[in-house]
């Protein structure tokens, strides 16, 4: 292969710090993690604020995690191409595919429809399948270049976290008489119990997804300090910010509003700023709802590149555009199949949110996996070189792995609901794991559960 060759099939190197942190928060802060904070608040106030913290730590521990992962094999393909390393092909195929693209396939088509709920509820009759078009203007800024990408999704987050500050800030600090005080909320302490725990539940998803980030990591400028820093300052963001939301919440609603609806954050914004807030509401879920699509777009599509580069997907999955030096075929693919389904159930939205809540338990199966590839690699390779180590090893790590066992086991949200959720995702665990059996067995001709040398990844 010529060198002009090899050049055509090449990420390239744009990403700084600033646009790291907008992707780490993009992906996060999106209409779902909103509406989760504020029903959390409405249930228990006092609960869930020490549930978003207990959340809080967990996110560290995953940051800490996939920091040491991914900047021990620097490579595109995340949390498969730790996994292949550490534990085989198949559950590197399984975790990747039925995690992360089947979460973005079906969360990403219940994305899509509720933009389009939001917007019809702001401006009534006035708009036609919104979130569709959205999503049509990301792929294309996706496909364009990573600078293009970057440039669209610094701006979508600073606006996102502007209206969410302002949100917060003025609801803390609003003086109305009809106002909950704030005496109530820290008098609750003396009263928490293990219920805490349920709690931690709905709070832990405002934390997740900011590994999104890592498969970005050949097109990252200085890697070994841009990566983690990111990732950690994040955290802190999204605890300052989904803080200062919740607690406008409970300050401006009574919590059985919060809790019996389904868009909370426009019930806040209300609130606060009267009818007239629609505006301020309507960036607020357009831009949340772009970060996430965009994020997504840009994470996943790296992912099936460098699985098809691993040899574990087709060929085409390889495939980077000649002039924009992105992975084209991984965008379309992923995005055609969300709006495959966003199309397929216009009038059957329950299946995808079933779908969604099914492929999220997949999802934390990815955290899992993290935690244990890293306790594997510490044994494997004790002196492999490492640019980040996770601090207190393996303290978060062993958390980690218990609290998203518990998470996975509490996380239908009505037992009518448990059933269905575990009998999907059983059903998509075991296509993805027909696929990788089969493409390991008669294409890639290898074990299933013998990890690679790292120094055929590195």
């Amino acid at each position: 292969m010529t060198d002009t060759k090899k050049s055509n099939n090449v990420l390239k190197r744009s990403l700084g710090l600033t646009s790291l942190i907008a992707i780490c928060v993009g992906v996060v802060v999106g209409q779902g993690p909103l509406i989760t904070i504020l029903q959390g608040v409405g249930i228990n106030p006092t609960g869930f604020l020490v549930a978003m913290l207990i959340a809080f730590v967990l996110a560290l521990g995953y940051v800490f995690t996939f920091s040491e992962l991914t900047l021990m094999m620097p490579k595109a393909g995340g949390i498969s191409t730790y996994t292949e390393v550490a534990i085989g092909h198949l559950p590197a195929i399984v975790v990747t595919l039925g995690g992360y693209l089947g979460i973005a396939v079906f969360a990403g088509a219940a994305d899509l429809f509720l933009l389009d709920y939001v917007m019809d509820a702001l401006y009534p009759n006035t708009f036609s399948h919104f979130g569709l078009w959205i999503y049509v203007i990301i792929i294309i800024l996706n496909i364009l270049g990573i600078e293009a990408f970057a440039t669209v999704q610094n701006l979508l987050a600073f606006m996102m976290l502007a209206a969410l500050l302002i949100i917060g800030i003025a609801g803390v600090s609003s003086s109305e008489v009809q106002d909950i005080p704030f005496d109530n909320l820290f008098s609750g302490l003396g009263t928490l119990d293990w219920n805490i725990l349920s709690l931690t539940v709905l709070a832990v998803w405002a934390f997740l997804g900011m590994e999104f980030v890592c498969p970005l990591v050949e097109e990252t400028k200085q890697p070994e300090k841009n990566l983690p820093k990111a990732m950690i300052i994040s955290c802190f963001i999204l605890l300052v910010v989904y803080g200062l939301v919740a607690l406008a919440g409970y300050h401006k609603v009574p919590g059985e509003e919060l809790v019996a609806s389904s868009i909370p954050h426009w019930v806040l914004v209300k609130s606060i700023f009267g009818e007239n807030a629609r505006l301020l509401m309507a960036v607020l879920a357009i831009t949340a709802a772009a970060t996430c699509f965009s994020t997504g777009i840009a994470s996943i599509s790296r992912m099936l590149y460098g699985m098809g580069k691993n040899n574990q997907l087709p060929s085409a999955f390889r495939l980077i555009h000649p002039k924009f030096k992105t992975p084209w075929f991984g965008i379309l693919f992923q995005c055609s199949l969300a709006i495959a389904v966003y199309v397929i159930f216009q009038d059957s939205q329950n299946v995808i949110i079933l779908m969604m809540i099914s492929c999220s338990a997949i999802f934390l199966l990815v955290y899992i996996t993290a935690h244990l590839n890293l306790i594997i690699l510490r044994k494997k390779y004790p002196e492999f070189h490492r640019p980040y180590q996770s601090p207190f090893y393996p303290v978060f790590q062993i958390i980690g792995i218990i609290a998203m066992i518990y998470l996975i086991v509490n996380n239908s949200p009505s037992p009518e609901m448990t059933v269905s959720v575990y009998l999907n995702t059983g059903l998509v665990v075991g296509i993805t794991a027909l696929y990788a059996v089969f493409w390991i067995k008669f294409r890639m001709k290898k074990p299933f559960f013998k990890g690679e040398p790292i120094e055929e990844v590195h």
